[in-house]
């Protein structure tokens, strides 16, 4: 079968190669690979800026954000030959750290995780493959054509748990939610806020192309003005960052209303360094209660919150996320990134 392989830390070793087909151990689910969603950290590994292969490998199949559907399942586990399904990206480490003994590898302590396609097991950039069943999550049938999205979304689903927890604290019934991005993680945290009923606004520096067509689709509100004008007029009661830029982040963190949360979701880059009245913002945050709080990835809840969150769409609008579609041998391609990309999809099959 063919696979999109990667020999981490080696710029432009990302290729397609003939690779056996896999055997799925006792306990395993065997996946005909349908599709494959593609993000920064697919095109940051095959730039050869981390990685790490399976243990005694040089390569590494390519992909965290999976689609499949099943072609045998050991019985009694909850799934057919023929079900759509996702795998989880994340696994527990060996030894587990109390967090990750408790379901929640997400939170993992001691950074001994391992994650498909990223860090020591394969990934799903594969024409097929295989996922232990406890790690397999369904889907409903008619999210065939979208279900690549259900990565990111249990990764906002994360986001928005977290948002709950910690807004749980004292009396929280926010009103209004800023989303800063407008990419897929944004783009998909606004959906949930939707859903969750909150008078929703999406930031963007895009002033054309597919973004704001899509946020007003939604029903949602977009901008394209900074963040501290943003904040400043909107006073939002939670803010979820997925940019990543440093001055979007202190701006998001000081601009929010009084026991305000702020989930930052987008990674930053090192080394980039700005100037800010850190006095000013400590003061800000602790006059008013206020939270920040980091997400990233996501553990079985999340997902099947994901899940339930993706049925529950609009199957038409979730389409329209997905701007391109190219086939496993124009991996290059879909590994450029494009101004008026949201999400870039391989097609495996």
């Amino acid at each position: 079968m063919r696979a999109l392989t990667v020999e981490p830390l080696k710029a432009g070793s990302a290729e397609v190669r003939e690779v056996a087909d896999p055997e799925p151990a006792a306990g395993e689910l065997l996946v005909e690979g349908l599709a494959l969603g593609v993000c920064g950290t697919d095109r940051e590994i095959a730039a050869g800026e981390y990685g790490w292969p399976p243990p005694g490998r040089d390569r590494l199949v390519l992909g965290h954000e999976s689609l499949g559907r099943v072609l045998s399942a050991p019985p009694d586990r909850g799934f057919a030959a023929g079900d759509l399904v996702v795998g989880v990206v994340r696994r527990p480490d060996p030894e587990p750290c109390g967090a990750c003994a408790h379901g929640e590898f997400d939170m993992c302590r001691n950074g001994r995780y391992t994650e498909c396609g990223i860090k020591e097991i394969d990934g799903y950039g594969s024409q097929r493959w295989t996922v232990p069943a406890d790690y397999a999550v369904g889907l409903d049938a008619r999210l065939a054509d979208v279900g690549v999205l259900m990565e990111p979304t249990s990764v906002v689903a994360k986001a928005w748990d977290q948002v709950a927890k910690v807004g749980g604290r004292s009396w929280f019934e926010p009103e209004r939610v800023l989303i800063a991005g407008a990419g897929p993680i944004g783009l998909l945290a606004a959906l949930l806020g939707m859903q969750r009923g909150l008078e929703v606004h999406v930031l963007d520096v895009a002033t054309d192309g597919p973004k704001p067509a899509v946020v007003e689709a939604l029903g949602a509100r977009y901008h394209s003005v900074g963040m501290r004008e943003a904040v400043a007029a909107l006073r939002p009661d939670i803010v979820i960052e997925a940019t990543g830029v440093p001055g979007v982040v202190f701006e998001a963190m000081t601009g929010n209303a009084p026991y305000g949360v702020v989930c930052l979701t987008g990674v930053s880059p090192v080394g980039h360094h700005i100037s800010v009245d850190i006095g000013g913002a400590n003061r800000e945050m602790v006059l008013e209660n206020d939270v920040v709080v980091g997400s990233v990835n996501a553990n079985l809840g999340h997902y099947a919150a994901a899940a339930t969150a993706l049925a529950d769409a609009e199957l038409g609008w979730l389409s329209r996320l997905i701007t391109r579609r190219v086939p496993l041998e124009g991996f290059a391609d879909a590994l450029q990134a494009r101004p008026d990309d949201i999400k870039v999809v391989l097609e495996l099959t």
